[in-house]
């Protein structure tokens, strides 16, 4: 099978990231998650904080990024708060890329997807489920009542779905934007796994 970095689109709760690990284990390939995150901050001196926003509140990320307005790019000096957007993004589309020319890997968010478009080796995955098999998966990591779950799965579903609109003007669902979308409530996680690696497999073949 020709060896691929594949990239994980996931729903909150669909187990998009737990499906990766399965899959980087399995394939014996390195799995990047948050690590993308800490490699960003080492590279570009900012707190890693900074980088993981769909954690913080609205209110204190306006907070730390008004302090700068204009365009030049955000320095390694931290303290300093220079917080584009753009700028902390280009930083992790450079941990990604760099990551990539390493060898198979598997990416989960981030946009990686987008980031790695002009790749002819990157298989692209968007793991979603219903709401019910949602719930009960945050329910098992998150110390919440069952209303605060479910705001919190909206939420940050919502954020991924803007920051990805953001930074590739297109449409998180849309399922043109990967190459499988897999419905984890169904198939479950080895299940998922088990689909991804028959498409590599098929589409090896089929470009030999």
């Amino acid at each position: 099978m020709q060896p691929y970095i594949i990239t994980i689109a996931r729903q909150y709760g669909s187990g998009g990231k737990t499906v990766g690990r399965m899959l980087a284990k399995r394939l014996g390939i390195p799995c990047y998650d948050r690590e993308i995150i800490t490699m960003a901050s080492e590279d570009s001196g900012i707190n890693a904080v900074l980088f993981t926003d769909e954690r913080l509140k609205p209110d204190l990320l306006d907070r730390l990024r008004g302090r700068y307005k204009g365009d030049t790019a955000v320095p390694a000096d931290s303290s300093k708060a220079y917080l584009r957007d753009e700028a902390l993004f280009d930083y992790q589309a450079k941990i990604i890329r760099r990551l990539a020319t390493e060898g198979p890997c598997v990416l989960i968010g981030r946009c990686a997807d987008y980031v790695l478009r002009d790749r002819t080796d990157v298989v692209r995955v968007f793991v979603h489920a219903d709401a019910a098999f949602c719930l009960e998966q945050a329910m098992l990591v998150d110390s919440l009542p069952e209303h605060a779950v479910v705001k919190k799965i909206a939420e940050i579903d919502d954020y991924r779905a803007k920051y990805y609109k953001h930074h590739t003007g297109n449409d998180w669902n849309d399922a043109r934007n990967y190459d499988l979308s897999i419905n984890s409530a169904v198939l479950g996680f080895d299940g998922v796994v088990e689909e991804i690696i028959r498409y590599m497999e098929v589409r090896s073949e089929f470009q030999k």
